[in-house]
């Protein structure tokens, strides 16, 4: 027994006739019939006494009829309810955040969304990719802000923007001076590295033939998941960094990093869910609170960006196709 095998009882007994109730459910005649045959046998009952002219309902036949179309009207109310659940903009709202993104863009978010969702409790998690990918997928987050492609079939990936990366280097090293960076020679032994887990280290990692996280000067080893901490180490003079640019806007010193030449290496950034999330009016929120919170020179950027983006070679795609297309080494 289906809902449709319900609809077409209900358009018979309305209609009362096979013809007309066929073109009220959009079927052919036959089709109809052989539904109702099926039902028929299905539940060992004749619904419809098909020797009266206009065709007439059995006895039973007209309470199989009411009850199927309080079933409907009961399928209806679950359509409605689905629809008002996917708009509704109130209760509470689990996110997840890459670490490397969230102290730059989780106090404008929360600024912005205050506004767009004043009914909406945010609960904001920061932990790495492979965190928050686990507790996306087994509920325990609801949306994840994040750099994509995940590669996870499981999650349906909503791009907001793509942020370009730039090099933070010490005053000492060859390209300080210079308007852009370019790889040099020995800056594969310098470059320094958050912690494995992070979705970009391991481009870096690959492209720079590192195996494991570097040693600083020969006598330590370090595991550190901080943007900021890198940053102390390239102005100690203990290598340099490649970081997102979101990371840099309230840099106060300009010289301590450097953009790339074209093509300039980004990491797309996008709002993660389950395949099952279905608050699609919240996304959109979230999507257009983050895109109006944003720079506006990284916003130009983009939309420059966003239209060439699939159709032409001018730009790279990831850290690791800037370094190949200009390592010199």
């Amino acid at each position: 027994m289906t809902i449709q095998q319900l609809k077409y009882i209900v358009a018979l007994d309305e209609e009362r006739h096979f013809a007309r109730a066929a073109e009220v459910c959009m079927v052919t005649q036959p089709g109809l019939t052989i539904q109702l045959k099926n039902l028929e046998e299905e539940i060992g009952i004749k619904i419809f006494d098909r020797n009266k002219v206009p065709l007439t309902p059995t006895t039973l036949g007209i309470e199989i009829i009411n009850k199927a179309k309080k079933i409907l009207r009961e399928a209806d109310e679950i359509r409605d309810f689905v629809v008002n659940e996917k708009n509704l903009l109130e209760g509470e709202v689990r996110v997840g955040v890459i670490s490397t993104l969230s102290p730059y863009l989780i106090p404008l978010f929360i600024k912005a969304m205050k506004e767009a969702t004043p009914k909406v409790h945010f609960i904001i998690r920061e932990a790495n990719t492979g965190q928050l990918m686990k507790e996306l997928e087994t509920g325990s987050l609801d949306v994840v802000l994040m750099a994509t492609p995940t590669g996870n079939p499981n999650l349906i990936e909503h791009p907001i923007f793509k942020e370009p990366f730039v090099a933070y280097l010490n005053e000492h090293h060859p390209m300080a001076n210079n308007e852009f960076y370019e790889l040099q020679p020995g800056d594969k032994t310098e470059l320094l590295l958050l912690h494995s887990e992070f979705c970009y280290n391991a481009q870096l990692l690959d492209i720079c033939g590192i195996k494991s996280p570097g040693k600083l000067k020969e006598q330590f080893t370090y595991d550190i998941s901080s943007i900021e901490t890198l940053k102390n180490l390239v102005r100690a003079q203990l290598g340099f960094a490649i970081i997102p640019e979101l990371s840099i806007l309230n840099e106060n010193n300009s010289g301590l990093f450097k953009p790339f030449k074209e093509p300039k290496p980004v990491r797309e950034i996008s709002l993660v869910v389950s395949d099952s999330f279905s608050k699609k009016l919240l996304l959109e929120k979230m999507n257009e609170a983050i895109w109006n919170c944003l720079p506006d020179s990284l916003k130009k950027d983009f939309a420059f960006r966003k239209i060439r983006w699939n159709d032409s070679p001018y730009f790279a795609k990831s850290v690791s196709d800037y370094i190949k297309l200009n390592s010199k080494t």
